[in-house]
């Protein structure tokens, strides 16, 4: 293996949204009892230093690919459209109208009831997110369009995340 190959070449796949969960797992303790540094205990300085470049490089893609947001971001790179969110915000003025409802409702919530059921609205909103992002990279492989998708799904879990803290804070 190369430290410069993909993060699906490290793993042995094909690169594309859907994988499977458990054989990227499976790999990835293989893939991690091969190179790990402590095999490698006796070895020289330079075989030492390997190893533990092969163990973060590892980590690094394992990270990336179990993931759906990273795994999707990491696609768009490879095929040339870079999320860009930092300078890319345009979304369609629909789903901007929805993230400031969700706002809105967010900041008006006071009870537990209420935020749990915008956290199901989201959860749902969000496994819808994901599905249409499986059919654009594997089926229709638009890549400029899956980074648009992106960029919607980092706002939706961002908000998922607002809504956890809330939660916590109502349940302290």
């Amino acid at each position: 293996m190369n430290l410069q190959s993909s993060d699906f070449e490290i793993f042995g796949l094909k690169p594309q949204f859907a994988l499977d969960r458990d054989a990227l797992d499976t790999r990835w303790k293989d893939l991690q009892r091969e190179a790990h540094p402590d095999r490698f205990a006796t070895a020289d300085a330079q075989a030492q230093r390997q190893a533990m470049q092969w163990s973060v490089r590892i980590n690094e893609a394992y990270q990336r690919l179990k993931d759906p947001l990273k795994r999707a971001a990491y696609l768009c790179e490879l095929n040339g459209a870079p999320i860009q969110a930092e300078n890319n915000t345009a979304m369609p003025g629909t789903f901007l109208m929805q993230q400031m409802q969700w706002r809105e409702d967010l900041e008006e919530a006071s009870g537990v009831d209420a935020l749990e059921r915008m956290a199901d609205e989201v959860a749902l909103t969000r496994r819808g997110m994901l599905h249409a992002l499986a059919q654009t990279a594997d089926e229709r492989r638009d890549f400029p369009a899956l980074a648009q998708q992106v960029r919607a799904l980092m706002f939706v879990e961002r908000f998922a995340r607002d809504v956890e803290n809330r939660l916590d804070q109502l349940g302290q």
